[in-house]
């Protein structure tokens, strides 16, 4: 089953590796949800939401969001298949409060590429 495999080797790697910045790309898909509990889990596992514009991102990645995840999501283009403004289309939709959307759109970046 390639969601348990998906699953053991992303904790697997976590575990073994704390120090190591982990980004799950493309928002975790087709294992967001699961993205989603080890970037939970492990204070240095992140989720991008690179190759997605908003209105795919499922409801359970914009409830992380807006919840225990607003330092954990770094918003991504995948430029120039998705360029910044279509990427960024809708995104008064997804319902943020002003501090969650500064982190989603650089802050946590910032932070987590130590720029």
């Amino acid at each position: 089953n390639h969601f348990v495999k998906y699953l053991f080797i992303f904790t697997w790697v976590a575990l073994d590796f704390p120090d190591l910045t982990i980004v799950a790309g493309h928002i975790g898909y087709p294992w967001t949800e699961e993205a989603i509990a080890v970037a939970t889990k492990h204070p240095s596992v992140y989720i991008d939401t690179s190759a997605y514009t908003i209105q795919r991102y499922p409801s359970t990645l914009i409830e992380y969001m807006r919840t225990h995840g607003r330092s954990k999501v770094l918003f991504g283009t995948n430029y120039p298949m998705i360029t910044p403004a279509k990427a960024l289309d809708g995104l008064n939709d997804l319902g943020l409060d002003e501090k969650t959307r500064a982190l989603f759109l650089g802050q946590n970046a910032v932070r987590v590429f130590r720029l």
